[in-house]
């Protein structure tokens, strides 16, 4: 009897403990702030990892945190298969604890943004006829939400930065006519013919058109009265210049960077044809007043050295100098990146503009190629986001040093994963939030003192490293073999997350396209090697001659020979797993991918 009842009042207690996490759990409009111990989706034991799973877990944005370092904001997306629709949320981290709250689910939010030191945010959402509204709320306060502007078109990469108390800049990217004035597709007569008509080269991009319409920086000023924010007049940076950033078809927020004195962005060289030429150049835009139009052109900066594409244009914390990377050789896309330092944004001297940011180089140097860079906070250094044997590392670079004749080794701050973004922390401090992925975790903050690298700290996991996808980093694995000539190949492995190596297993040989890109410990919705190791597959990904993280000399390597190295670095990698892997069974093998 006493068995029976405690075994009923344990059962009581589960339904209780239940019925209030699904409670916590669901989501709402601005019903004080909901405290969620993410991920909410976890179940234990985790389900089987598959396609469905994969597609419909949450999405999780990189996280911005803001000037005191106790909030991070970011979005969230999840689809379901039940409803076949997607939701959208805002939510808040507390980074103390680790607990979000959701700040709204409405469905056209999106690019939430700190408005300086207080609790309030700006986001956009979509409104009537195809404008954009900026709506302000506070997290601390539920409900209370006003427009402070509405600007009568599509907008998007929106950023923000402090001019003072109750006054912030605010610029964003548009598509604008020739003109100059804002382009907004639904206001627009619907077309009756799909002919397209040019009279010159650079047809198309990718899988976009050239059209009369290009894109834009556009800014104004957000004002603060009577406890309500409001946007005054916009202008267009780039208007009667004839350039367009962000550069088209893959550009976005990081082809421009917001200060208190101006915009900086990249943009290609409008004296050359787009169709045959990669030059991009380094532009300025000093801004006195962000409630008028510009008072100069943009000013170019230049390195007679470097006359390949350019991009991650970033100011210094104090806004008086610049960094920005850029390739040398012109018409290549997949040449090597190299950093580039503006000592003196007001300087009218071309010949002290711009600075090459020295690296040792050779057999024994640092021959890889960011992907983006930033200022450390208190601008004594520059932080790289760089490619390196399947993983995106953050480096660091002492700038005291690189700008001297004794060029520097960049040295690495993170090992594994993937960064996606990387921010400091708060004012007067020079720890860095980071957020990234790898192939078993779909979202990681983490809080990192560059000083101090091996003391990272998780803020939090989107899957509890792999636990909720029913997956391990113990699964994941690397091989070196050798390739088709005097050289090394590498490839991940991912294996069953009940792999034992006294069974055998079929193998899916991935194969990257590109060409010149590569596999990396990072999580995908498009290729994830997980859906296919919990299928019962080894999964191996190569990455051959030309692939990227490896030295420029590699990358290279693929010129002229498409169809060759790479091609025999692949089959001697199969023939190693043959020979060398008795556990993969290669007379039940796949090879998959997609592109070249």
């Amino acid at each position: 009897m006493a068995a029976s009842k405690a075994v009923s009042m344990t059962a009581l207690l589960v339904i209780c403990i239940a019925a209030l996490y699904f409670t916590i759990q669901s989501p709402s409009f601005w019903t004080g702030p909901t405290i969620i111990n993410e991920p909410s989706y976890i179940q234990f034991p985790a389900p089987k990892f598959t396609p469905e799973i994969l597609l419909s877990a949450p999405r999780r944005s990189s996280a911005k945190p803001n000037p005191n370092g106790k909030l991070a904001v970011y979005t969230v997306s999840t689809y379901s298969f039940e409803s076949h629709q997607k939701t959208s949320e805002i939510k808040v981290i507390d980074i103390a604890s680790g607990l979000s709250s959701l700040v709204t689910n409405e469905k056209t939010a999106s690019e939430p943004n700190w408005l300086g030191a207080s609790a309030e945010l700006l986001w956009l959402r979509e409104g009537e006829k195809g404008s954009t509204e900026l709506v302000v709320g506070n997290v601390e306060k539920a409900g209370q939400t006003h427009v402070a502007g509405t600007v009568h078109a599509s907008i998007s990469n929106v950023k923000l930065t402090s001019l003072g108390t109750g006054r912030i800049a605010v610029a964003f990217t548009a598509k604008s006519w020739p003109n100059g004035t804002l382009y907004n597709e639904e206001l627009e007569p619907k077309k009756l013919s799909t002919v397209r008509l040019y009279d010159s080269t650079m047809v198309r991009h990718w899988d976009k058109y050239v059209t009369p319409q290009k894109s834009a920086i556009w800014y104004g000023k957000l004002e603060k009265t009577n406890g309500r924010w409001r946007l005054g007049p916009l202008s267009n940076a780039l208007k009667n210049t004839r350039l367009e950033s962000p550069i088209p078809p893959f550009g976005g927020e990081n082809d421009y960077d917001i200060s208190s004195t101006g915009l900086l962005f990249v943009a290609k060289d409008p004296s050359l044809n787009p169709a045959f030429n990669t030059k991009a150049n380094l532009y300025f835009v000093p801004v006195e007043d962000f409630s008028e139009t510009p008072s100069s052109k943009p000013r170019i900066f230049e390195n007679e050295a470097l006359q390949g594409a350019a991009s991650s244009p970033v100011f210094s914390p104090d806004a008086q100098s610049a960094a920005f990377l850029q390739m040398e050789k012109n018409g290549y896309e997949s040449d090597r990146n190299r950093v580039v330092y503006v000592p003196n944004l007001s300087s009218e001297r071309t010949s002290s503009r711009t600075r090459l940011v020295e690296t040792r180089t050779g057999q024994d140097g640092w021959d890889l190629s960011p992907g983006s860079v930033a200022f450390s906070p208190d601008g004594s250094m520059l932080l790289l986001v760089v490619e390196e044997k399947g993983n995106d590392i953050l480096f660091k670079v002492d700038l005291t040093v690189s700008l001297t004749n004794s060029p520097s080794h960049p040295e690495p701050l993170t090992g594994s994963g993937a960064l996606s973004d990387v921010r400091p922390l708060k004012v007067g401090s020079n720890e860095l939030f980071i957020s990234s992925t790898s192939l078993v975790d779909n979202s990681l903050y983490t809080i990192l003192d560059p000083d101090h690298p091996a003391d990272a700290r998780i803020i939090s996991s989107n899957s509890r490293d792999g636990i909720s996808f029913g997956l391990s980093s113990e699964q994941i694995s690397e091989i070196w073999f050798q390739g088709a000539g005097d050289y090394q190949v590498h490839a991940l492995v991912m294996k069953p997350s009940n792999f034992s190596e006294n069974q055998q297993y079929p193998l899916a040989y991935m194969i990257h396209g590109g060409p010149q890109s590569a596999w990396t410990n990072s999580w995908s919705t498009r290729w994830n090697p997980a859906v296919f190791a919990e299928q019962g597959y080894i999964v191996i990904c190569p990455n051959p001659t030309g692939s990227t993280g490896y030295g420029q000399g590699f990358v290279d390597g693929i010129t002229e020979s498409w169809g060759g190295l790479p091609y025999d670095d692949l089959v001697k990698g199969f023939d190693y797993i043959k020979e060398q892997m008795p556990y993969v069974d290669t007379d039940n093998a796949v090879a998959l991918g997609a592109s070249y």
